[in-house]
């Protein structure tokens, strides 16, 4: 599995319309892709000036979902997020490949 982890740095003064864009059209559009099969928002604590940083997590079944998401879908949704709060955050991803995962 792949983990597509985007960390947010976000403008405290936008956090909550952010959040809410996030939940109800940001997140619902690249599941809607198709080609992940979970994910999570994390609040990430830590000491931060003038923003609030979060971690989106998005979990594909492997490198070929991933890289389609990215051939085909990541560049519109990443513009329209930008277009949406330019100037307002800033955001760096990180691909990371599952080798255990276990529920309980």
């Amino acid at each position: 599995m792949i983990l597509y982890n985007v960390t947010i740095s976000i403008d405290a003064a936008v956090e909550e319309e952010w959040l809410q864009w996030m939940k109800e059209i940001h997140i619902p559009d690249v599941m809607n892709t198709g080609f992940f099969i979970d994910n999570k928002i994390c609040r990430i604590h830590a000491e931060e000036e003038g923003g609030k940083s979060y971690s989106i997590q998005y979990l594909a079944k492997s490198w070929n979902e991933y890289n389609q998401y990215q051939d085909l879908f990541a560049l519109k949704l990443q513009q329209e997020h930008t277009l949406k709060f330019s100037g307002k955050f800033a955001a760096f991803r990180t691909i990371l490949e599952v080798v255990h995962h276990q529920t309980v």
